[in-house]
């Protein structure tokens, strides 16, 4: 019985043929593309169940880029392999809808790991759940339709984006620490990586914020963790627990 179908985007054969091996070994199908194109065209007609994307590609496009377009009709999640990362890279494919990286040399066993964190991920965002809307201030989730409003207006978010804040939504005006979080959302093996958590509150403030540089929705706890305040309690609420933005 197959655990899913995973499509590979890379231009070098020999890694592709190296995923493979070790993919369809632990029971995943397998789809490979080289270049950008392609790869979009087999994400929208082959329905996988996660992309495998490397950074640099031959064809003009990047998989940057190709995150961003597979962004535009799918949630399906999204692996970076990639050789090296910086901190602006990070942050532009976050911006750009990755889910998560892993960098080259790479073992089989880490990269299994967070195929199954993320599929997991993925999976739970459509389970069914006992509340169907959750409303904080001007901020209203509808848990059924999986969508988000600011003030009415529709506001669009990528899936981890959409189980972070409903993470924080579940516990409004709680401080959530980073550790409880990334085990929330990402899964237990994340707990430490702290640097996922603050670049999605970084982009969920963009987004959900009046002023991102000054938060009063998502605010930051003493550098322990976040907490979603009601708007019109944020001013007693920070002064309680002595948060800062």
């Amino acid at each position: 019985m197959s655990l899913g179908r995973i499509l590979i985007v890379d231009d070098e054969p020999k890694l592709i043929h190296l995923l493979r091996e070790i993919l369809q070994a632990t029971g995943y199908e397998v789809l490979a593309a080289s270049s950008g194109n392609p790869a979009i065209e087999m994400a929208a007609m082959e329905q996988p169940n996660l992309v495998i994307l490397d950074i640099m590609l031959f064809g003009g496009m990047d998989g940057f880029e190709v995150a961003r377009r597979i962004r535009e009709f799918s949630d399906l999640p999204i692996i970076v392999l990639t050789a090296k990362i910086n901190e602006a890279d990070k942050l532009r494919g976050f911006d750009a809808g990755v889910d998560d990286y892993v960098t080259k040399p790479f073992s089989s066993k880490e990269l299994l790991a967070r195929i199954r964190a993320v599929l997991k991920r993925s999976q739970s965002a459509l389970k069914p759940h006992s509340e169907s809307k959750i409303e904080c201030g001007n901020l209203k989730i509808d848990l059924l339709c999986r969508t988000v409003s600011i003030d009415g207006h529709a506001v669009h978010l990528t899936l981890t984006e959409y189980n972070l804040l409903h993470e924080l939504a579940l516990h409004c005006n709680q401080v959530m620490f980073h550790e409880q979080l990334l085990s929330a959302v990402w899964g237990e093996e994340y707990r430490n990586d702290v640097d996922y958590l603050r670049s999605y509150i970084h982009f969920l403030r963009r987004k959900l914020e009046q002023d991102p540089a000054n938060p009063a929705i998502i605010v930051s706890c003493q550098g322990v963790g976040y907490m979603l305040v009601m708007p019109e309690l944020v001013n007693e609420t920070t002064k309680r627990i002595g948060t800062s933005r």
